[in-house]
């Protein structure tokens, strides 16, 4: 697999066709690129170019703890990545922070972009919340108990160490205080989007966004429908196309429905992209 260094960071990513218009892929949570491999291959063997890539903190890529927003350094990543390999403007997608990371994206490096596709869309104070808690408050938690070795016990850091041995040391490098801080201030940024439509960006903010933009919302209590309806409402140049009604009473749907409609989300994007790539 390969890695390239960007912003001085070792990010794993994979390229799938060797022909048409750029499209860029990338899942929800923290979880690996392989998570959207199945539905790139779909976008590949319909003629497109299709990156996708393993975020820091995610995967095989590299942990890095620092910056403003976690949001943010995924953003200003993926547009070095796609400058580096001559991919920008591409159509930029995602599912759930994938998401989040596309509309940063197109708000902080507009020249990287050409379209937007966005799923699961989260938004929300239960969100927030909820996400707050789980990225980032429970490690700050465990690092004001035992530092940087306990972190390196947690699972989710296990496997990144597991993915790239060299983050054992990266971590261990890092001053906790230091790792506390940026997690209190990513979670902090976190919890106060939870009064906007979507987390990380304002009402003010996805009006300005001028690309055409594909919406599929999601269908739980973390991705509620209502949220990727509001967003299609208030982007200028939207489309919404659901796969499922009314929202499940669960924190978190399970994965594998959206798998099994995998074929028709891929449809429904590939459908979009044909009528905006150039």
């Amino acid at each position: 697999m390969p890695f390239i260094n960007v912003r001085g960071a070792g990010i794993n990513y994979q390229i799938l066709g060797d022909s048409g218009a750029w499209v860029a892929l990338s899942p929800g949570g923290r979880r690996p690129l392989e998570a959207v491999k199945s539905i790139a291959a779909r976008v590949a063997s319909a003629g497109y170019r299709v990156l996708i890539h393993d975020r820091r903190n995610c995967g095989s890529s590299d942990v890095f703890v620092d910056g403003d927003t976690e949001g943010d350094v995924w953003a200003h990543d993926l547009a070095a990545l796609l400058a580096q390999l001559g991919a920008a403007p591409a159509i930029v997608g995602g599912g759930s922070s994938g998401a989040r990371m596309a509309i940063l994206l197109a708000l902080r490096h507009p020249q990287s972009v050409q379209a937007l596709s966005l799923w699961r869309v989260n938004g929300g104070a239960f969100a927030a919340a909820r996400l707050a808690e789980q990225y980032y408050g429970q490690y700050i938690k465990i690092a004001e108990r035992g530092g940087m070795r306990a972190i390196c016990e947690t699972e989710h850091f296990r496997d990144r160490i597991t993915a790239k041995p060299s983050n054992r040391e990266r971590l261990l490098a890092m001053d906790p205080r230091h790792f506390i801080a940026v997690m209190a201030r990513w979670r902090d940024n976190l919890l106060a989007s939870g009064d906007d439509p979507v987390l990380g960006a304002t009402e003010a903010d996805l009006r300005s966004i001028k690309f055409p933009t594909c919406v599929v919302p999601g269908n739980d209590r973390t991705h509620p429908r209502e949220v990727g309806e509001r967003l299609a409402q208030l982007l200028p140049h939207a489309e919404l196309h659901s796969l499922f009604g009314q929202d499940l009473d669960v924190d978190i749907a399970p994965l594998d429905a959206w798998d099994k409609r995998e074929a028709e989300l891929a449809t429904i994007f590939i459908d979009f992209f044909k009528r905006v790539s150039h």
